[in-house]
C-alpha cells in the first residue's frame, strides 16, 4: 500500500471546506471573516493587559496612595491602620495581579466566555451593569452623527456635482476641506466656550433628570443638550465623507456609459440617481466601517469635554484609575462594533453591488 503524502493528507481534510467555499462562497467569507475578527479580538485584549502591565503601580498601590493622601486623612487621636506589605501581597494575590499579564488575560478571557466580565476593581461593581448603563447612550450619539453626515453627504455631494467648476462649487470644496483638517477637540473646545459665553445651550450634553421621570420633556431636553456634541462630530465627519461623494459622482459623469445615456436622450436627473448615484454607494459602504470607528474613537474626547455620560467617559475613567477588568471590557465591545461594522459594510456591499461575489474567481 502506498503511503500517503502529507501534503494530500492536509488537502484530503480541507476538501470539505472547499467543497462548502464553492457552493456558499458569501457564507464562508462572512464565517471566516468572524473567524479573523475573533483572532484581532484576542490579540487586542492581550495587548491591552501587556501595556496595563507597563504602567507604573497597579490599583492595589492606588488604594493605599488614597488611604495616605485621600479625603479620610489620619487625624489626631484616630485610631486609622495603613495598608502593611503582607496586606498589600494579599490584596494583589486576591485580585490575581501578583501573576504575569497573559495568565490574568487568560483567567479574564476564561470568565468572558462564561458570560461572566468580572467586577470593577474600584466601585466592586459588575463590569456588565456598568456598561448596559452607557452603551445605549454612546450607540445612540453615534449613529445620531452617522445618519446626519450621510444623509447631508449624498445630498450636497449629488448636488454640487451638478455644479462642478463653479464659484459655489469651489466655496463648499474648500470648506469641506477646511472641516476636513481642523483639529475635532479644538472644534469640541469652541462649542464649549460658545456654550458658556452665549448661554444659548447647556455645557453639559446630558439631561439632569432621568427619562422614567418625565420621558416627553427628557426628549426634548436630551435634543437640546447633545446639539452641539452632535454638531461637533457633525462638521467633522462630514468634511471628508462630502468629498469622496463628490469626486465619485464627477468619475461617474464622466463615464463613457453616462455618455451613451444621455445620447438616448435620457434626462439628466434620471441620470444622476438611476445610474451614477447608485456607483457612488460602493466606496461609502466601505468608507462607513471607517467612518464609525472615528466616530466611536473621537467620541471619547466628546464624552469627557461635555460630560456625557457614555462608553468613552467610562473607559477614560477607568483607564485613570487602572480598572482592567472595565478598561479591557469597555475596548474590547468598542472594537467589537467596529469590526463588525467592516463585516457587515462587506456584506451590504455584496448585496448592493451584484458584480461583487465573493469567493468566486
Amino acid at each position: 500500500m502506498k503511503k500517503q503524502e502529507p501534503g494530500g493528507i492536509v488537502l484530503i481534510l480541507l476538501r470539505p471546506f472547499f467543497l462548502f467555499k464553492q457552493k456558499a462562497p458569501l457564507v464562508s467569507y462572512i464565517l471566516g471573516r468572524l473567524f479573523t475578527m475573533a483572532v484581532m479580538l484576542f490579540m487586542l485584549g492581550l495587548a491591552v493587559f501587556g501595556l496595563m502591565e507597563l504602567a507604573p503601580g497597579d490599583i492595589v498601590d492606588r488604594i493605599m496612595l488614597q488611604q495616605i493622601f485621600g479625603e479620610n486623612q489620619i487625624r489626631p487621636g484616630q485610631n486609622q491602620q495603613i495598608m502593611d506589605l503582607e496586606q498589600l501581597a494579599a490584596r494583589r494575590a486576591e485580585l490575581g495581579l501578583d501573576q504575569p499579564f497573559y495568565i490574568q488575560y487568560f483567567h479574564w478571557l476564561s470568565r468572558v466566555l462564561r458570560g461572566d466580565l468580572g467586577t470593577s476593581l474600584i466601585s466592586r461593581a459588575p463590569v456588565s451593569f456598568l456598561l448596559a448603563s452607557r452603551i445605549f447612550n454612546s450607540v445612540l450619539l453615534n449613529l445620531l452623527s452617522l445618519v446626519l453626515i450621510t444623509f447631508f453627504s449624498f445630498v450636497l455631494g449629488v448636488y454640487f456635482s451638478t455644479k462642478a467648476g463653479t464659484k459655489t462649487d469651489l466655496a463648499v470644496t474648500f470648506f469641506a476641506l477646511v472641516l476636513h483638517a481642523f483639529p475635532g477637540i479644538l472644534m469640541l473646545i469652541l462649542l464649549q466656550l460658545f456654550a458658556s459665553v452665549t448661554g444659548l445651550f447647556p455645557v453639559t450634553a446630558y439631561p439632569p433628570f432621568p427619562f422614567a421621570e418625565a420621558p416627553v420633556r427628557f426628549t426634548f431636553s436630551y435634543l437640546h443638550h447633545v446639539f452641539l456634541p452632535l454638531l461637533a462630530a457633525f462638521l467633522g465627519g462630514i468634511g471628508g465623507t462630502l468629498r469622496m461623494i463628490r469626486a465619485t459622482m464627477l468619475d461617474q459623469l464622466g463615464q463613457p456609459y453616462i455618455t451613451s445615456l444621455r445620447a438616448r436622450g435620457i434626462g439628466e436627473w434620471r441620470i444622476y440617481f438611476n445610474h451614477a448615484f447608485r456607483n457612488t454607494l460602493n466606496p461609502y459602504i466601505t468608507g462607513s466601517a471607517n467612518l464609525l470607528a472615528g466616530l466611536f474613537s473621537g467620541s471619547l474626547i466628546l464624552e469627557i469635554i461635555f460630560a456625557y455620560p457614555g462608553m468613552g467617559r467610562l473607559m477614560y475613567e477607568a483607564v485613570l484609575q487602572e480598572d482592567i477588568n472595565l478598561v479591557l471590557s469597555n475596548i474590547m465591545f468598542v472594537s467589537f462594533l467596529v469590526l463588525l461594522g467592516m463585516v457587515l459594510s462587506d456584506i451590504i456591499l455584496a448585496l448592493v453591488d451584484p458584480r461583487i461575489r465573493y469567493g468566486k474567481g
